[in-house]
């Protein structure tokens, strides 16, 4: 594959899904291997009905437990289950569930208990196709190494100055052992020699079929993942595979352990309630201030097509006394980080957003998602709607279907998941259906 173009700052572009026929070539990693595997079961991407497991099984470290119980949690959701014992023993590893299942606490968990630090060298790369999504993955490794103050954690992105992630790369006593990264800022420091992966053995993309599905993304991926030893774990983790993706994941392993969900209707969230408006351009504005109005929430998400769209709107919403915030990628990286966190802590409500914030991003209050443009593909749709609802908790979320284009994404939904959208009910719907008591 020619990589003779210039690299791209992907994760600042508008992320539209591409058509690009998934063909590409990758380079095989062997990986050091055990025979550990988990049996695909009906329940894949589901809770752990039963509590007949806690994080102590697994046999971690002490010092993750602690951090582990720190954060209030005692019972793997079922795919931390299935996964965790396959990553922990280093096989590679292909792991689908639903949105808010905790996917990203698998390889955290899993590499943090296999590395032992070593000053000036990297054992684990993580690749994900946005700034934001790997700010809060860096921030997860951060919460779980609490008590492991040998390991150094580092986030390198587009939008901030390369010349600062290059002097931390120079001295060996900030040196991280765990990089987080998008693929156009890593490639960029390995292209130029100023980050040797040659210590790397674990290399995880999450949110993989994003970046895999972008021709030009995945190029960078290649490039990357070429630079790395052949012998190491790799894990890819997304909610969604399509028919094309998942031959190019399998290409980048040996012998790895597919925990996939074969029945798709399951990555539907079961608290989530999902409706449709139909309505015309012209009348979303006083749709959504009626909607905001009527409806009780702890924080919503509001997703449009373009930044323009996300610009206006936010500006729309604040003249109408909904103080909002606005994420997209004509935000300088530091103010999108700064209004990132702002909603995370709860300092703000309302955020419109294009697809940036539109897969897994993970703030726990948000219970309502609305869809003020549909986008362009069932794929997306699942993503974003994972927004709300997440680790079993109750949300609901709405689309406005203004197009006949709009209907066709509808029914892609529909009959992909196995999932009823309904119409909004003229009266309303009832607060205690998605609200904590």
């Amino acid at each position: 594959m020619s990589a003779e173009e210039d690299l791209i700052d992907y994760s600042d572009e508008e992320l539209q899904a591409t058509e690009a026929t998934a063909t590409g070539t990758a380079t095989n990693g062997d990986a050091k291997k055990g025979d550990a595997g988990a049996d695909s079961k009906d329940a894949k991407g589901s809770y752990v009905g039963i509590h007949s497991s806690t994080f102590r099984d697994f046999l971690l470290r002490p010092e993750l437990l602690k951090a582990i119980t720190d954060c209030g949690f005692e019972h793997p959701s079922k795919i931390q289950q299935d996964a965790l014992p396959i990553a922990i023993l280093g096989t590679d590893l292909i792991g689908q569930a639903k949105s808010g299942l905790g996917k990203t606490a698998i390889f955290v968990l899993a590499t943090l208990q296999q590395i032992e630090p070593i000053a000036g060298e990297t054992s684990v790369l993580v690749l994900c196709h946005t700034r934001e999504l790997a700010f809060q993955i860096k921030n997860e490794y951060a919460r779980f190494s609490k008590y492991l103050p040998d390991v150094k954690t580092a986030v390198f992105y587009g939008g901030t100055p390369i010349q600062n992630d290059i002097t931390m790369l120079q001295n060996k006593e900030t040196h991280p052992h765990i990089i987080v990264g998008t693929p156009g800022r890593l490639n960029a420091l390995v292209r130029d020699k100023h980050l040797r992966l040659g210590s790397v053995n674990r290399f995880v993309l999450d949110e993989c079929d994003k970046m895999l599905d972008q021709i030009d993304m995945r190029r960078d991926v290649q490039e990357i993942f070429r630079a790395t030893p052949t012998q190491k774990q790799v894990m890819m983790f997304s909610a969604t595979f399509s028919a094309e993706t998942l031959p190019i994941c399998r290409k980048f392993m040996r012998n790895q352990e597919e925990l996939i969900e074969s029945d798709e209707k399951k990555l539907t969230l079961y608290g989530l309630q999902q409706y449709y408006i139909k309505l015309t351009e012209a009348e979303k504005n006083r749709k959504l201030n009626d909607l905001l109005d009527e409806l009780e929430y702890n924080q919503v998400i509001i997703f449009v097509k373009s930044t323009l769209r996300a610009t206006e709107l936010d500006k729309l919403l604040r003249e109408c006394n909904f103080p909002s915030i606005a994420v997209h990628s004509g935000v300088s990286q530091e103010e999108r980080i700064k209004r990132y966190q702002k909603f995370k802590e709860f300092k703000e409500r309302i955020c419109v957003s294009t697809d940036v914030f539109g897969r897994g991003i993970d703030i726990e209050r948000i219970n309502l998602a609305i869809n003020y443009d549909l986008p362009g593909d069932a794929d997306s749709y699942l993503h974003r709607v994972g927004r709300a609802g997440r680790f079993g908790t109750k949300g609901v979320a709405i689309s406005f279907v203004s197009s006949e284009q709009d209907q066709d994404v509808l029914k892609q939904v529909e009959k992909r998941f196995e999932k009823s959208v309904d119409e909004y009910p003229k009266e309303g719907i009832d607060v205690k259906s998605y609200m904590a008591a």
